[in-house]
């Protein structure tokens, strides 16, 4: 039986009376904050290749009636979890601009890696199958404004609770996770109607997918991402106006369209992170511009003390030169030459400060700026690749996604060949550089096309200007999926090959990347 869920549940009032929000008289939805307070998150270190352990999820303060549990296997290469959830109500109340939950890892050092996006159902239920590459973390769910996003919002519904029968554990690690501030994420929109119609499972999730795209370029537009990342903004804009197309369509694919909202929202993100990124460097600048005027500062008082320790020497040439009053004279002369060894003695000081000042400056500043050019090279790489193929910022290094709709069998479409040539003239461009291809597939029984299809990738990109010895490839099967291949479109998007580009000249930080503090139990 077709479950059947209500549209308006995205764009619903809040429920709880501490968060709520209401329209002003120009239509704006005004945003009242959730207060949330700070929680501790166990850290388990899961051990490795064991049998599969559970835990259990536990409702916070926000969700009191949440529940579920989690299977953890620690496998060759990878951890596979299966989450399920219960007792999940709509997102929305929460505010207006929460339209989905997001399963977060938190690292024991208080990193969040973003495992994947929780939809509840018509009962509130819902279940997920993801890896990861982590060993030891902590497990919450957290209501955001689309699933793409790289830091959790404050608003965290579920935590992971230790269970008495959980097996493989280590040592439990306590990580306080600091989570940013909700305004982050934060877009006032136009009131949406109401009594819309009800529409099926499949349909709802398209339409919640659209809804998580418009959210997430209208986030960046108001961080002048249009100003800062245009290229990755129009991007995302050009799928999710792809997006809406396919959904209007009679004859649309609801894979094709949910697929194209999350990579707008995703290269969305992009933009918002480059925007970020690049407000705080023009912060910096004015920062350095009054560092500069401070050492100006100090260069005149320096004058102001050699000019006093030249008048004080006159006075004493001219005590010397009364004769009628030696005693006097002298005595003056004595306090005079006291007078001047203090000033000379305050100009040292004050300038073996600024001496040391101007040096502290110029070692932050060279450290800085090699910062700065790593990752300003490392955005100007990911606005290129944008322009020929779809291309995200991860801890391996910039990763640019063929699809399945890329290949003809083991062979690339000729169009996408072009695009291809274009990633390797980008990447030629930058010596020092190297790229991994690999090839990835829904079925242990297709790891050898992963394997034909990395090499011709490979093949493409020598060809193109690439040095075959900075050019690898390697299938990997499937082994790393992105998505469960339980449903059509999961199958789909784990059909695929990936480009990684990494290397010293963009380092080995993501540009949206960030630490998290810790306090230990």
């Amino acid at each position: 039986m077709i479950q059947k869920v209500i549209v308006s549940m995205l764009l619903g009032l809040c429920a709880m009376p501490a968060i709520c929000q209401e329209t002003g008289r120009n239509g704006t939805v005004l945003i009242y904050r959730v207060t949330v307070i700070q929680r501790n998150v166990d850290a388990i270190n899961y051990q490795y290749r064991a049998l599969p352990t559970k835990i259990d999820f536990r409702g916070t303060v926000l969700m009191p009636k949440a529940k579920g549990e989690a299977t953890v296997e620690s496998k060759r290469g990878r951890t596979e979890i299966e989450a399920s959830v219960d007792n999940v109500e709509g997102s929305q109340r929460f505010g207006r601009e929460y339209l989905t939950y997001v399963l977060w890892a938190i690292t024991p050092e208080g990193r969040p890696h973003n495992l994947g996006e929780i939809v509840p159902g018509g009962s509130n239920k819902a279940k997920l199958h993801v890896t990861t590459d982590l060993q030891a973390f902590g497990l919450i769910v957290t209501a955001e404004p689309y699933s793409a996003v790289r830091q959790p919002s404050d608003v965290v519904v579920l935590e992971n609770l230790v269970r008495s029968d959980t097996v493989g554990m280590v040592q439990p690690i306590h990580a306080r996770y600091e989570l940013m501030p909700r305004g982050q994420y934060t877009w006032l929109g136009s009131q949406a109607p109401a009594n819309a119609p009800k529409v099926s499972m499949e349909q709802y999730e398209a339409l919640s997918q659209l809804y998580q795209a418009q959210n997430a370029i209208g986030i960046a537009r108001s961080v002048n991402a249009g100003q800062y990342a245009p290229n990755t903004l129009a991007k995302a804009q050009q799928l999710a106006d792809e997006a809406n197309r396919l959904q209007l369509s009679s004859k649309s694919n609801t894979s094709l369209v949910i697929q194209n909202a999350r990579e707008a929202a995703q290269t969305a993100e992009d933009a918002r992170v480059i925007a970020e990124r690049r407000r705080q460097e023009e912060q910096l600048s004015r920062a350095q511009a009054d560092v500069s005027a401070a050492q100006q500062a100090r260069a005149q008082a320096d004058a102001d003390a050699q000019r006093a320790q030249t008048e004080a020497q006159a006075a004493i040439a001219q005590a010397q030169a009364e004769r009628e009053a030696r005693q006097r004279a002298e005595g003056q002369a004595a306090a005079a030459r006291q007078s001047a060894a203090q000033a000379q003695a305050a100009a040292e000081s004050s300038r073996a400060q600024v001496a040391q000042v101007v040096l502290d400056q110029s070692s932050r500043q060279q450290r800085e700026q090699e910062i700065r050019q790593k990752t300003e090279l490392r955005m100007r790489l990911l606005e290129q690749l944008n322009g020929a193929l779809s291309t995200r910022d991860t801890p391996r290094g910039l990763v640019v996604t063929l699809p399945e709709a890329a290949f003809s069998g083991p062979m690339l479409r000729g169009a996408v060949t072009n695009q291809v040539a274009r990633v390797a003239a980008i990447v030629a461009a930058q010596p020092g550089l190297r790229v991994e291809v690999e090839g990835h597939t829904d079925s242990g029984s297709t790891e050898p096309l992963s394997s034909r299809r990395a090499e011709a990738v490979r093949g493409i990109l020598i060809g193109s200007g690439l040095p075959a010895n900075a050019v690898t490839a390697r299938g990997l099967g499937n082994t790393r999926p992105l998505y469960s291949n339980a449903s059509a479109g999961g199958r789909m998007e784990n059909r695929r090959v990936e480009i990684v580009i990494s290397g010293d000249p963009i380092g080995t930080l993501p540009f949206w990347d960030r630490a998290y503090t810790l306090s230990m139990r």
